[in-house]
């Protein structure tokens, strides 16, 4: 649901399009950042391409201010077209804060999960599942569907939430069979406490639902269709080739999928659209990066994107990278303090650098597109543990010897660096923050050497992760010394690529709206952003009922 401020609207499938095509000029200029990629920033001069007038602005920006910038924000001394650049983003993308539920899902009512049903969800998924859960039983009521389906259901918590808290009958299904044998387990553990509250005081209901599990690693539209043979009284079912022989009695069901991976959340829209008995569609997509692309000339694709015609017909492709930079979160990084935003422009800089490393002393494996694993949230809370234990270290060394030599302290960062199978490579405010602590200097060339020792640390594990063996040649402080003077255009670059991201999820789903718009007048949909972005970056939901 837009913001009747937004310049755009999506409330018929024209409007919609007219949104999408101005989408689609404005990105056309920048395919140039949408499709690179940060870790061959050093290997192919990326900071080239971009206005020098911004770059000279930007690159002494403080790091916070730089933040903003995919949020929309901007500053007064900024060049007229970077402000330009920057305010157009933002009117084009699609707003993303959180909905008042309660005016648009009649008697919606979001209530906090008691500790049994949030036994094992952090903050952010105990969040998205008290919302969700409220939102999909209002629908569920609403169309008078008899059983909800839980797509993608993980380790269940949705699908329990429907089933114990809002009395549905909930089908959970899941393409892992670990999770199936998780969600089972946990399932009976609620299942009695609830049977005891229940005896206890509500003695005339009997044994609480359990939600139904099925376990399919291939989930299709005709598996999901098959759902609609299935009696909402049944007992678990185990094999998905056999729901089609459990009744013949046909039933409603609405589909839901919480965080739906990419071509998933695609197959419950056409599911909805192909099968009748689905009476409504709640979907929250993720992973568009995983999602199937390239399909414009195959008549009848079932590709992930585009899915509308309208977009099908212009010809639109985005390509992995830009799909990639759709998953970005530009709540997520506004929220960051500045020594979390320098960490992870630093873990952009080595992993240009570190490519550097590869092109010059492995070129063969360059062109298998190497990974090295995404690190940078474990480090950065291994980095926050240090600085608070780092930081108690301080208050006891006032009485107490220390080591004084910046040799030692560099040796005790490189020992905590080891501890992680991954490879522990801290910002360099970690490092200033021990070196103070403990009598060491904090100079440029103390900073410079830190980072060097980072880089080497960062890049000895990256080989490692890619089962290589460092060569007794391989010059790690020739290529820092040469990446080193441009690390600092890092953080600018990424802020101006990470810009694109929120436009480029508005386009993908923008795409998925239009698809079920041009089915006409039978069914109606909307987009509506229901959870709080800052805790859950990809909060809006494609929902659609029949009517």
């Amino acid at each position: 649901m837009e913001d009747c401020s937004q310049k755009y609207s999506c409330r018929t499938a024209k409007k919609t399009l007219e949104w999408i095509n101005a989408i689609v000029t404005f990105i056309k200029p920048y395919a140039f950042l949408t499709n690179a990629h940060v870790t061959n920033f050093f290997t192919h001069k990326l900071w080239q391409s971009i206005d020098p007038d911004w770059l000279h602005c930007l690159r002494n920006e403080p790091v916070q201010n730089l933040l903003l910038i995919p949020c929309g924000i901007i500053q007064e001394h900024w060049p007229a077209s970077l402000k330009e650049f920057v305010l157009d983003l933002k009117s084009l993308a699609f707003p993303r804060e959180q909905a008042h539920l309660n005016k648009l899902f009649p008697g919606v009512n979001v209530v906090s999960l008691n500790s049994v049903l949030a036994q094992g969800m952090n903050f952010k998924k105990k969040h998205e599942v008290e919302v969700l859960s409220a939102v999909v039983s209002s629908i569920a009521n609403s169309v008078g569907a008899q059983t909800i389906v839980d797509v993608g259901a993980g380790q269940g918590y949705l699908a329990q939430v429907l089933s114990f808290q809002y009395q549905h009958s909930v089908v959970a299904i899941d393409a892992c069979s670990h999770h199936g044998t998780v969600m089972e387990k946990r399932a009976e553990r609620i299942k009695k406490h609830y049977t005891a509250q229940m005896r206890k005081h509500y003695p005339e209901i009997g044994i609480p639902n359990v939600p139904k599990t099925i376990t399919s690693r291939v989930m299709s539209i005709d598996m999901l269709k098959a759902l609609t043979s299935m009696s909402p009284h049944i007992d678990n079912v185990k094999r998905p080739e056999l729901i089609g022989q459990v009744a013949d009695d046909k039933t409603s069901l609405i589909l839901a999928g919480l965080h739906a991976c990419g071509d998933l959340s695609v197959t419950m829209l056409k599911t909805f659209i192909e099968c009748k008995d689905v009476k409504a569609v709640v979907s929250i997509g993720c992973c568009y990066n995983l999602l199937s692309e390239g399909c414009l000339d195959i008549a009848g694709s079932q590709c992930g994107f585009p899915m509308s015609c309208g977009v099908k017909s212009a010809g639109i492709s985005l390509g992995k990278s830009s799909r990639d930079l759709a998953c970005q979160s530009a709540e997520r990084w506004r929220i960051l303090k500045e020594d979390a935003g320098l960490h992870n422009f630093e873990l952009h800089a080595f992993r240009a650098a570190f490519q550097m490393v590869l092109c010059k002393y492995y070129p063969e494996i360059i062109t298998s597109s190497p990974s090295i694993g995404r690190q940078g949230k474990v480090l950065r809370r291994q980095q926050q543990r240090r600085i608070l234990q780092s930081s108690i270290n301080c208050e006891e060394g006032k009485h107490s010897s220390m080591p004084e030599t910046i040799s030692h302290m560099q040796e005790l960062c490189l020992r905590h660096m080891s501890e992680s199978k991954t490879g522990d490579y801290s910002g360099s405010a970690l490092y200033s923050h021990e070196f103070s602590c403990n009598g060491g200097t904090s100079g440029n060339e103390t900073a410079a050497a830190n980072k060097f020792l980072l880089f080497e640390k960062f890049s000895q594990s990256g080989l490692s992760c890619l089962g290589l063996k460092s060569l007794q040649e391989t010059h790690f402080h020739e290529i820092w010394k040469e990446a080193e003077p441009f690390a600092e255009l890092i953080g600018p670059y990424w802020s101006l690529r990470a810009a694109l991201g929120p436009l480029l999820e508005t386009l993908l789903l923008l795409d998925r709206l239009l698809f079920l718009q041009e089915q006409g007048s039978s069914l109606e949909a909307i987009m509506v952003p229901i959870f709080d972005p800052a805790l859950s970056p990809r909060n809006v939901a494609i929902i659609a009922k029949r009517i």
